[in-house]
């Protein structure tokens, strides 16, 4: 039975329409549907992938099941269907979701500051909650060395030549693994352009394929990579007025003091920014993938990695 069979028996007596394939979905398939008068995004692995990692639909969906009613704003999920392959449903959230330093927009400056700010909010929200009282069956926390080591590994598969001074970074790095934060929640790829929002305000959170229970600094030091187009050479476009990373930091913090050894973490998630678009230009490169865009990421590649290393100097 196809994916729109299995959605159309999920909704007996109504009128379900085609289904859509939704722009932007990078994790399994992803598509519109009407039902009736109503929306919702459709999310099913792939005809002959394994429901495993970003294909693992029931592990994104119980993340999503396990924050509704939160203080974090996530779509509401409204069927899911366990027998594999599996697919779940979920309210389709009218917003916007802009990068503002890396898409193509005309969101005026100072609605994307206001948004950068709110989702530094949303994001210290989502690390209060208490992670072991989710209903998430979490696997074990992942702490600093293990994200080290997992994008050590991605960054070792990327030919020498697109990562020049990568082999000295991770040295470093691995030299001065601080310790650990309590566990919390993290999303895995927490920036502006996967939280839904409307006028200034984050209506919901999407993109949980790499949800994790890990240290709450691999989250934020991610999120300020997004913040200055400096850091995306060849790829990222000035934008006037957006928040200084001391201004975000203070936003997500509200008073607390400020998390130690944060640099780590900041150089952590440029060497893995690195890696990932040595990753995807390497993909391209063998024809595994079509994408003439890849061939960019070299300066911002570098510009991640002398960036990390500057920041543990």
């Amino acid at each position: 039975m196809s994916v729109a069979d299995r959605v159309r028996a999920a909704f007996p007596g109504q009128s379900v329409g085609p289904l859509r394939t939704l722009a932007g979905g990078h994790s399994g398939l992803t598509y519109l549907v009407d039902v009736g008068d109503r929306r919702y995004v459709v999310k099913a692995v792939p005809p002959a992938e394994r429901p495993v990692g970003r294909n693992d639909m029931l592990r994104q969906a119980r993340v999503l099941q396990a924050l509704a009613g939160t203080t974090v704003p996530v779509p509401d999920v409204v069927v899911l269907d366990e027998t594999q392959p599996a697919w779940f449903a979920m309210e389709f959230v009218d917003g916007e979701a802009v990068e503002p330093v890396l898409d193509d927009h005309d969101l005026p400056s100072e609605l994307a500051a206001a948004r950068m700010l709110e989702a530094a909010r949303v994001l210290r929200r989502l690390h209060d909650l208490d992670v072991a009282a989710l209903p998430l069956g979490a696997p074990a926390p992942r702490d600093a060395s293990a994200e080290l080591a997992q994008w050590s590994r991605t960054m070792r598969a990327v030919p020498g030549e697109l990562r020049p001074g990568s082999e000295r970074l991770l040295r470093r790095l691995a030299e001065s693994v601080p310790a650990g934060l309590p566990p919390v929640l993290v999303h895995g790829d927490f920036r502006l352009g996967n939280v839904l929002c409307r006028g200034e305000r984050a209506a919901a959170v999407v993109d949980w394929e790499i949800w994790s229970a890990g240290d709450p600094r691999t989250d934020m030091g991610w999120f300020l990579l997004f913040h200055d187009h400096r850091h995306f050479p060849a790829l990222g476009r000035p934008v006037a007025g957006l928040p200084t990373e001391a201004e975000l930091l203070d936003a997500y913090l509200d008073g607390a003091a400020r998390p130690p050894a944060f640099a780590w973490f900041g150089a952590l998630c440029r060497m893995k920014m690195a890696a990932i678009m040595g990753h995807n230009l390497r993909r391209h490169r063998e024809g595994r993938i079509h994408d003439p865009d890849q061939e960019r990421l070299p300066p911002t590649i570098a510009a991640m990695i002398r960036g990390a290393a500057e920041l543990l100097e």
